[in-house]
């Protein structure tokens, strides 16, 4: 017996607004919404393929009332693939993150970011071919 990790929920204000962030972000595509949640995904999730093998988890973005308040416990990482670090932060903040201190100090090889809700993530090295 076994289990699968199939989705990844977040809590937040405007499920519309930040599931179009992380779209954006991921060139992740919105596949189920309803009134108060958005799931988005690189795939659309059938249970004869989750019943197969791991594939990558959805993100679904539910509204609560109550607002963030401490930093993230569980956070994503994100490698930019087709260009420098420094130019996906530059997209990223023109998406509307912003840069955070979480107290990871100045010598880090990773940004630390925030969605347009609060929401750390960072963003670590590039994976993009060097040439």
């Amino acid at each position: 017996m076994t289990s699968r990790f199939t989705e990844l929920v977040v809590d937040c204000h405007d499920p519309e607004r930040l599931a179009a962030f992380w779209c954006e972000v991921l060139d992740f595509q919105v596949i189920d919404r309803s009134e108060d949640q958005v799931e988005i995904g690189s795939w659309v999730p059938t249970v004869e393929a989750v019943r197969a093998g791991q594939m990558p988890p959805t993100l679904v973005f539910i509204r609560v009332p109550e607002g963030k308040t401490v930093k993230n416990r569980l956070h994503l990482d994100v490698s930019p693939i087709d260009g420098s670090t420094e130019d996906e932060v530059s997209r990223l903040l023109a998406l509307g993150a912003t840069k955070t201190d979480v107290g990871q100090g100045p010598d880090r090889s990773w940004v630390v970011m925030a969605d347009p809700e609060g929401n750390e993530f960072d963003v670590l090295r590039t994976l993009a071919p060097q040439g």
